[in-house]
C-alpha cells in the first residue's frame, strides 16, 4: 500500500490528472531516507477549493440589499447549480467548488427577512412595517435602492426593541429557527466525498469609531450545536467569543475556529497590540486568540488584506486590490494601514513573542467572497458584484457612466459633483463603493478528502491556501532534507513530507544548517498563466521588524537576477480592446528548491509563498468593454491574480533570538 501511496505526487482536485512532468520518475531517488507510511498518506492530500464566507436573505444586511437566495440556494450554487441574482439574472459556477459555508450574521439572524414578511408574527409589531413585502417581485427595482437603508432601519430597529420584551422575545424566536435551519440545511447538502458543508455564522462587531472587527465561526461538525450564536447582542468584545468557544469545546466537545476577515477596513484596529479594552496584551490572552483564530482572510470581494504599499515600499505587488475605506461609521474615510493588514500583523507577531507574550498573529491563509447574494462571484469576466441590487449594474459599480434617467431613479440628479468621477470628455461616473471590489477570492486546502473531518483538520493544521479567484494551486515545504529532485520525482511529494514540514507549520532552526525552501505552483487551466513564484520573508533583528520578496521562479526559461532577486519581464500583453491574452508566455507550472541567501538561526522568522499569474483585465475593464465606452483613466485597467500559502515560521534554538 505504501509503494501505491508514494506514487501519487502533487495532490490535484479529485478527478484531474497529472501532467507529464509530474509522471517522470527521476532517474537517482533523493538523498533522503525513505518516507515513513504517514508521509506517504500525507503525500496524497488533495487541493480543493470553497468558500466560507457566504451570506443569504437570512442576514438582516443581505435581505435589505435584495436578496432572496436561502441557504439551501447557497449550496445549490456552489454545487454547480443556477440561482437567480435579486436584479433578476442568474448566476451559475462553471465549476462547482469542493466546500462551502453560509456565514449569515449572527445578530437578528433571519428577523429582516421574517418581518418583511406579512404571514409572520413578528410583522404585525410596528418596528417591521417599514420593510414589509421588501423583496416583493414588484419591489425588486432599481427604483427601490434609495429607500433600502439599512443604516437608518436598523437603528430604529434597534430602538423599538429596547423599549419591548416581547419583540425580544419574538426575535430570539425568530433567531432560533433561522439559525436550527442554517444547521440543517448544511447537513442537507453535505455528500462525503464530494461536497462539504460547515455550520457557520458571522460574528460581527465595530468599534464605536467604525472599522471592521468581523469574524466567521465555523464548527467542525453539527451534533451539540448551541441553540444560539453567539452574536454582538452578547458582547462586542472578541475575547468573550473565545471564551465561548472555549466553553463549547472544553463542556460539549464542540470545536470551532473564528477567521478574521477585512482587517484592511478595520482602521488600524485588528491586530491592534492591545485588547479590545486598550489594555496590554498578556500571554494568556494571546494563547487564546491563537487558539481560537488559527486562519485568517487575506482576500476577498472588499479588499485584499495581504499587504499595503504604505507598509511594503519595497514590495512592486503590494498594492493589489486594496478597499482602503474603514468598514461602518458612515462616510468614505480612510482606514489606517498599520495594524490592518495581515504581513504587517505577522512580523508585529514576532516581536510580542520575542517578549514572551506568545504570537497571536500566527496565521494561516484563506480567500473567501464575503458574498452577499448566496453566490461567489469569482471570475473577472463575469463579476456580478457583493450586494444585491445596489450594485448590480455597471452604472451602479461606477465603471460605466450613468444617464440622467438612472440618475433621476437613484434620486442623484441634485447630487453634489463629489458623488462623482468625471472623465476627460465630460462623462460622469458614479463614485460607488463597488469601484474598489474585488472578484475574489478562495479558500483552498490540501486534505486526504472532501469530508468535514478532512478539510476541517486541514484548517486546524494551517495546510491552507488563499487564491484571488483562480484555482491555482501551490505547495510549499520547509526542511534541512530536501532535495531539488523531489520536485520532479515520482514519490517527490511523500519525500518532502518526510523532509520536511508544510505550510503552516513550524520549524526549528539549526546553528549549524541553513534550511531549503520547497514550492511547487500549477495553474489553473481555466485562467491565465503563471509568470513568477515568490517566497516573502518577514523576520525581526535586534527588536527591530524586516521583510523581503524573493523571486525564487521565472517563467519562459527566464533567470532570477541575484542581485535584485526578480525575474525578468516576460513581456506577457493583454488586448484591452477584447481582453485577449498572450498565448505563447507563461508558465502551466513553476517549482524551485530555495535557501535564503541571508538566513540567521537567531532570528524569528516567517516564509510564504506567492504564485502570480500574466497579467489580465480587471472585472472593471470587461464592463466598459461590454458597455462599448473606454475603461476609467483613474483606475488599473490590468490585474494579476494571485494565490498565497500560509507561512511556515522558523523558530531560533532555545536562549535566541
Amino acid at each position: 500500500m505504501v509503494i501505491a501511496l508514494m506514487t501519487m505526487v502533487f495532490g490535484c482536485s479529485e478527478g484531474e490528472g497529472t501532467s507529464e512532468s509530474h509522471k517522470t520518475a527521476m532517474t537517482e531517488a533523493p538523498a533522503v531516507q525513505a518516507p515513513s507510511v504517514r508521509a506517504a498518506l500525507e503525500s496524497t492530500r488533495y487541493a480543493y477549493f470553497g468558500d466560507l464566507h457566504v451570506h443569504t436573505a437570512y442576514s438582516m444586511d443581505a435581505f435589505q440589499f435584495g436578496t432572496l437566495a436561502t441557504p439551501d440556494d447557497a449550496y445549490r450554487y456552489a454545487k454547480g447549480e443556477a440561482i437567480r441574482h435579486p436584479a433578476g439574472f442568474d448566476m451559475q459556477l462553471e465549476r462547482p467548488l469542493d466546500f462551502y459555508a453560509v456565514t449569515d450574521h449572527g445578530i437578528y439572524l433571519g428577523v429582516v427577512r421574517a418581518g418583511a414578511d406579512t404571514s409572520t408574527e413578528i410583522s404585525g409589531y410596528p418596528a417591521m412595517q417599514s420593510i414589509h413585502n421588501l423583496n416583493a417581485a414588484e419591489n425588486l427595482t432599481l427604483e427601490s435602492v434609495p429607500s433600502r437603508n439599512f443604516r437608518a432601519w436598523i437603528g430604529q430597529f434597534r430602538r423599538a426593541m429596547a423599549g419591548s420584551e416581547p419583540l425580544k422575545a419574538e426575535v430570539e424566536r425568530v433567531m432560533r429557527s433561522a439559525w436550527a435551519d442554517e444547521i440543517q440545511a448544511a447537513d442537507r447538502h453535505y455528500q462525503p466525498g464530494k461536497f462539504t458543508t460547515f455550520a457557520a455564522y458571522e460574528f460581527s462587531t465595530t468599534k464605536p469609531d467604525g472599522g471592521s472587527m468581523h469574524r466567521n465561526v465555523v464548527f467542525r461538525g453539527t451534533d451539540d450545536l448551541p441553540g444560539m450564536p453567539f452574536s454582538r447582542l452578547d458582547s462586542l468584545d472578541p475575547e468573550d467569543l473565545w471564551d465561548w468557544m472555549d466553553n463549547l469545546r472544553e463542556e460539549k466537545g464542540v470545536d470551532s475556529l473564528a477567521i478574521p476577515h477585512n482587517s484592511n477596513k478595520s482602521n488600524g484596529q485588528m491586530f491592534a497590540l492591545t485588547t479590545w479594552a486598550g489594555d496590554p496584551m498578556t500571554l494568556e490572552h494571546n494563547e487564546k486568540r491563537m487558539r481560537n483564530e488559527p486562519l485568517v482572510e487575506i482576500t476577498q470581494v472588499k479588499g485584499t488584506s495581504e499587504t499595503h504599499p504604505a507598509l511594503s515600499m519595497n514590495d512592486e505587488w503590494a498594492g493589489f486590490e486594496i478597499d482602503p475605506y474603514v468598514a461602518g461609521g458612515g462616510g468614505l474615510r480612510i482606514a489606517k494601514p498599520a495594524g490592518g493588514y495581515v504581513r504587517d500583523a505577522m512580523k508585529q507577531g514576532l516581536v510580542l513573542e520575542s517578549e514572551g507574550l506568545g504570537n497571536p498573529f500566527q496565521y494561516g491563509f484563506i480567500g473567501s467572497s464575503d458574498t452577499h447574494t448566496g453566490a461567489g462571484s469569482f471570475d473577472e469576466s463575469n463579476f456580478f458584484s457583493k450586494v444585491g441590487l445596489l450594485d448590480s449594474t455597471p452604472a451602479l459599480r461606477g465603471f460605466v457612466p450613468i444617464s440622467d434617467e438612472d440618475l433621476e431613479v437613484l434620486q442623484l440628479l441634485d447630487a453634489d459633483e463629489s458623488t462623482f468621477y468625471v472623465g476627460p470628455d465630460g462623462r460622469r461616473y458614479l463614485l460607488a463603493r463597488a469601484s474598489v471590489y474585488g472578484a475574489s477570492g478562495l479558500a483552498a486546502v490540501w486534505a486526504e478528502q472532501n469530508t468535514r473531518e478532512s478539510i476541517y483538520d486541514a484548517f486546524r493544521r494551517k495546510e491552507t491556501f488563499a487564491t484571488s479567484g483562480p484555482r491555482m494551486r501551490v505547495r510549499f515545504f520547509a526542511g534541512y532534507d530536501l532535495d531539488a529532485g523531489m520536485l520532479s520525482a515520482a514519490d517527490g511529494m511523500a519525500y518532502a513530507y518526510a523532509g520536511g514540514v508544510p505550510m503552516g507549520s513550524d520549524l526549528m532552526a539549526k546553528s549549524e544548517d541553513t534550511p531549503a525552501f520547497m514550492v511547487w505552483a500549477a495553474r489553473d487551466a481555466m485562467s491565465a498563466p503563471l509568470q513568477r513564484v515568490q517566497i516573502i520573508k518577514g523576520w525581526v533583528a535586534e527588536g527591530e521588524t524586516h521583510e523581503r520578496v524573493y523571486d525564487v521562479g521565472c517563467s519562459d526559461g527566464l533567470a532570477v537576477d541575484p542581485v535584485t532577486h526578480r525575474c525578468p519581464d516576460n513581456d506577457a500583453k493583454v488586448n484591452v480592446a477584447d481582453c485577449a491574452i498572450s498565448a505563447d508566455r507563461g508558465a502551466s507550472e513553476l517549482k524551485a528548491l530555495w535557501q535564503d541567501p541571508e538566513f540567521d538561526h537567531t532570528q524569528k522568522a516567517f516564509y510564504y509563498a506567492r504564485v502570480l499569474e500574466n497579467p489580465t483585465c480587471r472585472w472593471s475593464t470587461w464592463d466598459a468593454i461590454r458597455a462599448g465606452v473606454p475603461p476609467r483613466e483613474d483606475v488599473g485597467v490590468l490585474i494579476q491574480e494571485r494565490a498565497w500559502s500560509s507561512p511556515i515560521w522558523l523558530t531560533p534554538p532555545e536562549g535566541k533570538g
